[in-house]
């Protein structure tokens, strides 16, 4: 159908917006000159979209009933079989639900995409399949992912696998549920502000954020260009390593890959960590929240780095207390802007636009009232910000990510690995689904304030399980240079030999 130039009160609209001043002559005369620009638009819409193929069969499979899905952490169950052979022959993969999976249900955790079934398989679901896994569904996932608990889905919460009725963290929830519950051996997760690591910790298994464009986002729906990070869930840090292997390195449809560094990841796992540096972050045990049992074991965790040959010593890392004052105007006012006013995609940068997606997802203007309080305030904070200051916040807080980044390479000098908890409490029971909307937004964003910088300076970090308190998992997080997650894998891979961690 061919598109229509804008009639006479729909370019007054827009030159109202706009705040200009035009006479009905002036909008007839900018109205008549517009034909030629819409007679290109249509060439536009008349031509086929530029898709990478699907390779694999599959069917859109099915909502598993309460019986199938004990902890609510499955979306869609199906089957999708891989390559007959390869480095993940015989694992089986969750798929985090802001994930397209071509022609299975994707809904992001938020009723008004729910109905929308991608065309296309992202990058890393291509690369899962070639590499010999089978994907076994989607896994559930907070509100737009915008929530470090698992309370804010539009199905429902996730349960803690541990225990029921308490929060097995977010974004990424369900993918760490169903590894720590052994339905799958692997998951994807997604992290803008630890999401994959909250739920590691949480639930028990090892979470792997990496290198800020190691591993492509194509096809995944985004929060914020420049803190976007997509990664490996798994029961080991060994299948972590080789999931890694699977999805790393460039595909040349990802604007926030910068000639990504792959590795052999599994090569360093068994060297031990003799003669290691590990610097043990002072500011990581001192956040307002911080739990002094939790603080105990991930101490106990260094301790036990020490008796393995590492050299552990105490360091500080002075930005590391506001790095998420430093975050804040980027998530806000760059998630409203890209995934909300953009419909996901925004403009000006290259890359796979599904448009598809952005179609689906524009509709939510229509039903805000949907929304959970994490994502109401999120865009009134965002929208009101840029526009009130012109966006000088978000640029600024830019740039002093810069300096955070600098501050986190120093010491990296001179350690080879950065140690503290992944998230300073323990894990918490589940806010009622009638609670206030103080208690909804309090409890998704309150497990976060460790993980938030290195999203924010892109260095690897990865959650590893290091005991138990009051019966719920604790996590300890490592941090590496830039594309060295070979030796947080190395230094991991020791650790959990050493202290025989228990699953479910």
């Amino acid at each position: 159908m061919p598109l229509s130039t804008p009639t006479l009160p729909q370019l007054r609209t827009v030159a109202c917006d706009l705040g200009f001043s035009l006479t009905d002559a002036d909008l007839e005369t900018f109205r008549s000159m517009l034909d030629e620009t819409v007679a290109a638009y249509d060439v536009v819409d008349g031509l086929p979209d530029e898709l990478p193929p699907v390779r694999y069969p599959r069917a859109s499979g099915h909502e598993p009933p309460e019986e199938e899905n004990p902890h609510n952490a499955w979306y869609v169950r199906t089957t999708i079989e891989g390559a007959p052979d390869g480095p993940l022959a015989g694992k089986r993969v969750a798929i985090k639900d802001n994930v397209c999976v071509a022609g299975v249900p994707m809904m992001a955790g938020a009723s008004t995409l729910e109905g929308y079934v991608p065309e296309v398989d992202a990058t890393i679901v291509t690369r899962i399949l070639d590499a010999g896994g089978t994907i076994l569904g989607k896994a559930h996932c907070e509100y737009f992912c915008l929530s470090g608990s698992s309370h804010t889905g539009a199905r429902g919460p996730v349960h803690n696998p541990w225990r029921r009725g308490y929060s097995a963290g977010g974004s990424s929830s369900g993918s760490a549920a169903l590894v720590a519950s052994g339905d799958v051996d692997m998951a994807i997760g997604g992290d803008q502000g630890g999401s994959i690591r909250i739920p590691a910790s949480m639930c028990g298994v090892v979470g792997l954020k990496p290198t800020y464009g190691l591993v492509p986002y194509t096809g995944v729906m985004p929060i914020e260009l420049t803190l976007d990070h997509v990664g490996p869930m798994t029961a080991t840090v060994s299948d972590n390593a080789l999931m890694l292997q699977a999805i790393a390195g460039a595909d040349g449809l990802d604007p926030r890959q910068y000639e990504p560094r792959v590795r052999s990841y599994a090569d360093q796992l068994d060297r031990g960590v003799e003669g290691l540096r590990i610097g043990v972050v002072r500011e990581g045990f001192e956040q307002s929240n911080s739990d002094a049992e939790v603080n105990a074991k991930v101490r106990e965790a260094a301790e036990a780095f020490r008796r393995l040959g590492a050299v552990v010593e105490n360091c500080s890392l002075p930005m590391h207390s506001i790095g998420k004052a430093i975050w804040t105007p980027i998530g806000l006012e760059g998630l409203t802007a890209l995934m909300m006013l953009g419909n996901a995609y925004g403009t000006n940068h290259r890359g796979l636009f599904l448009t598809s997606l952005m179609d689906a997802h524009a509709g939510w203007r229509d039903r805000t009232d949907e929304f959970p309080a994490t994502v109401k305030l999120c865009m009134l904070a965002g929208r009101y910000m840029s526009e009130r200051y012109g966006g000088r916040y978000y640029a600024k807080a830019q740039n002093l990510s810069r300096s955070l980044r600098a501050e986190h390479d120093r010491l990296l000098e001179r350690h080879d690995v950065l140690l503290m908890p992944t998230i300073p409490p323990k894990p918490a029971p589940l806010p009622s689904p009638d609670s206030a909307p103080e208690t909804v937004v309090t409890h998704a964003f309150d497990f976060n304030a460790n993980c938030i910088p290195t999203n924010l300076t892109g260095h690897p970090a990865l959650s590893v399980p290091c005991g138990l308190c009051d019966g719920l998992p604790a996590g300890m997080m490592l941090i590496g240079r830039h594309h060295d997650e070979a030796t947080l894998y190395r230094a991991a891979q020791s650790f959990e030999l050493a202290q025989n961690w228990k699953h479910l």
